[in-house]
């Protein structure tokens, strides 16, 4: 008699079928870390309109540009990070070019 052990279960290998298959390892999700980078690109674009432009624009541009590549299944998400870290560098473009400053504030 042959047994052949697998996921600690014994099967008799004595020409009669086995009761149950073994039943294959589960991984994780090959795009769990990309679709992380494209969550991560949105919220870095869209809080670097608000503040910290010069940092979180490109974090955003690149992560999102690494999400695309990766195959991520949140698509749109990574390309709206994108484009709001593009609007970053376009924000900060435009205040450095209007009074000299990396930054802006509300009100005076």
């Amino acid at each position: 008699m042959t047994t052949l052990i697998t996921d600690s279960k014994t099967e008799d290998r004595t020409g009669t079928e086995p009761s149950a298959e073994p039943k294959p390892v589960k991984r994780p999700a090959p795009y769990g870390q990309a679709d992380g980078m494209a969550v991560a690109s949105f919220v870095l674009g869209l809080v670097g309109t608000l503040v910290a432009n010069v940092i979180l624009g490109p974090c955003a541009l690149v992560l999102g540009a690494l999400a695309l590549a990766r195959n991520t299944t949140r698509r749109a998400r990574a390309m709206l990070g994108m484009v709001l870290g593009a609007a970053d560098l376009i924000i900060l473009a435009t205040l450095a070019t209007a009074d000299g400053s990396l930054s802006w504030t509300f009100g005076g």
